[in-house]
């Protein structure tokens, strides 16, 4: 209620949230800043920072998904029961984002998020900004 995160959501009965001012501080410092968050919480970021770039990571299936929330290990069958139920609206907020990797693959998957990461370190919107000097000598008639 004092506006202190960024974004917060109750998902599976857990309260999740990120702190305006850390994620603030950080891009002021220059950093990249990725948060792993559901669609609830993407839609919070968009509407506080505009500019942010969504990417929604997809499982290769729905048994592949089942197994790796049995893999972890955490959660009880009722448990995993309601996250597959939920899975399907969840997946249904892919169209709400700016890319979608599918994590079939750790090691592409990785690669995919990288490549968007830089792609979008080198978009127009941020390097206008950031070469305004070697631009301007660029254009400069003599």
């Amino acid at each position: 209620n004092a506006g202190k995160f960024l974004e917060s959501a109750t998902v599976f009965d857990n309260s999740y949230g990120t702190s305006s001012d850390t994620v603030k501080s950080l891009l002021a410092d220059g950093f990249d800043v990725i948060l792993e968050i559901d669609w609830q919480g993407a839609q919070q970021v968009r509407n506080n920072f505009p500019q942010a770039i969504g990417i929604f990571i997809l499982p290769p299936s729905k048994a592949t998904l089942e197994q790796r929330l049995r893999n972890r290990g955490q959660d009880n069958e009722d448990v995993i029961a309601r996250r597959m139920r939920d899975a399907e609206n969840e997946i249904s907020h892919y169209v709400e984002f700016d890319y979608i990797i599918v994590n079939d693959d750790f090691e592409q998957a990785l690669t995919s998020l990288s490549s968007i990461i830089v792609a979008q370190r080198h978009s127009l919107a941020i390097q206008k900004n950031s070469q305004a000097d070697l631009i301007t000598e660029l254009l400069a008639q003599r």
